[in-house]
């Protein structure tokens, strides 16, 4: 049983608190991205980043901006305490879990859109998707200020997104994908996967 300590914050206020620690001390912060129900993918995603950084920190938010209407946001799956017990045995350093609240609270206003690249593919049936995913992730990156993020590649429009994000609000930010993570069958791994039953896998 591993009983590495993870802690869970879920202000940014607390975050970057726990964030200062680490720099005072000059170790260097990966932040991965999830929405949770996290899966053998987004663990590949952490040995990455505690192969880049010293400290590395998962954040996980089911971002409401970027479903549309009739998707799956109230039936995405969500279980906090399992996705802490991975990350815990993954020896990720810590959990930053906001509220919707917090992340969009009272009166917010502001959308990033990120032209071309999020044209075409993903971006012509999925209205306002990619606006909802540039503005949660520049959030994240301001608010955790990392060395280094790692997105997956399976979303490879939105990778690119993200990427197109960063280089054009010169964020100070190395933005790195990870190969996709497959299943024996070869199918990508996704939290999605859940609603399959065992005919459809």
């Amino acid at each position: 049983m591993d009983d590495h300590f993870l802690p869970i914050v879920r202000t940014v206020a607390a975050l970057r608190a726990h964030l200062a620690i680490w720099r005072e001390r000059k170790q260097t912060i990966a932040l991965v991205p999830t929405m949770g129900a996290l899966h053998e993918g987004h663990l590949s995603l952490i040995r990455m980043a505690r192969a880049q950084a010293d400290k590395v920190v998962a954040s996980v938010f089911v971002n409401p901006t970027q479903f549309g209407v009739g998707e799956d946001f109230d039936r995405y799956p969500r279980d906090e305490a399992a996705d802490a017990r991975l990350l815990a045995a993954e020896h990720c350093d810590l959990m930053y879990a906001p509220t919707a609240a917090d992340m969009y609270p009272a009166g917010f206003s502001t959308s990033i859109a990120v032209a071309g690249v999020s044209e075409g593919m993903d971006g012509d049936f999925r209205p306002n998707h990619f606006a909802g995913v540039a503005t949660v992730v520049a959030k994240l990156l301001i608010q955790a200020g990392p060395d280094v993020a790692i997105f997956g590649e399976k979303d490879y429009q939105q990778l690119a997104v993200i990427k197109r994000l960063a280089k054009d609000l010169d964020l100070s930010v190395e933005i790195l994908g990870a190969p996709t993570a497959r299943a024996n069958d070869g199918l990508a791994l996704s939290s999605r996967n859940a609603y399959l039953s065992g005919a459809e896998w």
